[in-house]
């Protein structure tokens, strides 16, 4: 029988979710459903001095947004083992219970070294210009009686080790990769260390995802697989997401933001599904979108890349984009319903009006944040502001007399336009073009900096379709009244 595949997600809630953590629930994410198998969600929550309020909701808010909805974890217990519980604060005792186990074997003891004691360890190691390993320092007499307020430590049996990662390939782990490692804090609560082993296993886990920083530590890992006669999931580990240079892991410091700031800047959840899930992965072809169903059918464990793969905004922002116009051609009322929370202040008792502007202007979108400075002069009229026009490059050549005279004849043949339609507007413009013997790029620049003093707009015949005739025709004379008034 096929073992079933089990993946899982266990982020700390010590704060924002950054991109290196998102990318690290979606590959397992897809694993599971690709195999008909579960995708768990755990809290590893036992670090109480960095737990931050609210990061729990925010990591299941993450996860629902982007639709990687897990099948057992937080608000969705197990069928088969209703009581477990899925934050590893409310599992203290299964800790300790294996805990015990590995005492019983004279795979553990108390460590009650103070501090300064430790320091001069760390010390004496720098001074024989050695690596710092606890094990050397060993007490000849171990204490194994069960004791609270005492750190665990695991006590390590080094030997050449070896294991396959799906993604490295064959590794090595020599001796000195493994020591006496804290298994158990002063109060009580596990180590990642030990806890995601104990968790891992309980848990059932068939396939591990983590990055590739864990790599050094998982010498001791496999020692306490062994110690506690566990078998080990298949180890996937994932390259370093880089920052812009290619040359550094994605940093703060780089300008990483978490994913909540680009959901908040307008980034679509396909879009940054799609681009985190082609972050140092590719199913061999030249495609580029991706929806979930794509990636559930196409991701491959083998098609991970070993080397770090750089973060581009300005990739994510054009992905963005196509997503944009892909998801209007499939239902504009979902993508325009999504908009809402993007628009002008000025524009939230239009319904209308901004459904009609967003039919013309989606498509210059690079994210919904942009609805904010592209469409206010749709809901307010724009300030006048004459130097737009006087030193557009391709307006300077004509004098404002010519300017004044060429907005007398749009405002003319405007208010003679027979239907304010888009169509009925672009041929009257088109035969205005005729008429006045100028380039497209002044007569409609001139007109459609008129209209709304704004770096961009849409088609001028869509953009004053949406406008209609008496806003329009207001803001040509505002403008001619403007420069008589110069």
């Amino acid at each position: 029988m096929t073992q079933k595949t089990i993946t899982r997600f266990a982020p700390s809630p010590t704060g924002y979710i950054h991109i290196g953590n998102v990318r690290s629930a979606i590959y397992p994410y897809l694993l599971a459903k690709q195999n008909h198998g579960d995708f768990v969600l755990r809290i590893e929550d036992t670090d109480r001095a960095r737990y931050v309020d609210g990061a729990t909701e925010l990591i299941e808010d993450t996860l629902t947004w982007l639709g990687l909805d897990w099948d057992k974890g937080p608000q969705k217990p197990s069928q088969t083992h209703p009581s477990i519980s899925y934050f590893q604060s409310e599992r203290q005792q299964i800790y300790l219970n294996y805990a015990k186990k590995l005492l019983d074997q004279g795979r553990a003891y108390f460590d009650h070294t103070d501090q300064a004691t430790l320091q001069s360890y760390r010390d004496d190691a720098a001074k024989k210009k050695q690596p710092f390993l606890y094990r050397n320092y060993r007490p000849d007499s171990l204490d194994t009686r069960w004791q609270n307020g005492v750190p665990l430590r695991f006590k390590s049996d080094p030997k050449l080790r070896h294991y396959h990662d799906e993604v490295f390939g064959d590794q090595d782990l020599k001796p000195e990769t493994q020591d006496d490692i804290i298994l158990l804090k002063a109060d009580g609560m596990p180590t990642y260390n030990f806890a995601h082993i104990v968790d891992d296993a309980e848990m059932e886990i068939t396939h591990l995802f983590r990055g590739q920083e864990y790599l050094p530590s998982m010498g001791n890992y496999l020692a306490l697989y062994e110690a506690l006669d566990l078998t080990p999931p298949k180890f996937i580990h994932l390259p370093h997401i880089l920052g812009p240079t290619g040359n550094k892991k994605l940093s703060k410091r780089d300008g990483a933001k978490s994913v909540t700031d680009y959901r908040q800047e307008g980034i679509l959840p396909e879009a940054m599904l799609n681009y985190l899930a082609c972050l140092g992965w590719n199913d061999g072809t030249e495609d580029e979108l991706y929806s979930k169903a794509d990636l559930i059918s196409k991701f491959k464990v083998d098609r991970i890349q070993h080397a770090g793969a750089r973060f581009d905004e300005q990739k994510l922002l054009w992905l963005n984009g196509q997503w944009l116009r892909r998801l209007y051609a499939e239902n504009p009322d979902q993508l325009f319903a999504s908009s809402k929370a993007f628009w002008p202040e000025n524009s939230q008792n239009q319904p209308e009006k901004q459904r009609q502007v967003f039919a013309i202007i989606y498509d210059r979108l690079k994210t919904f944040a942009d609805l904010k400075t592209m469409t206010s002069y749709f809901f307010a009229d724009p300030q006048v502001d004459l130097d737009q026009i006087t030193n557009n490059k391709a307006l300077k050549k004509l004098s404002e007399h010519e300017i004044c005279s060429i907005l007398r004849k749009a405002v003319e043949k405007l208010c003679k336009t027979s239907s304010w339609t888009p169509e009925t507007l672009q041929n009257d413009l088109n035969h205005l073009l005729d008429e006045t013997k100028l380039k497209p790029m002044q007569l409609f620049g001139l007109l459609r900096l008129s209209v709304s003093f704004a770096p961009f707009s849409p088609a001028l015949h869509d953009t004053l379709a949406v406008l209609g005739r008496d806003t329009t025709i207001a803001r040509l004379n505002a403008v001619l009244t403007a420069f008589a008034r110069d």
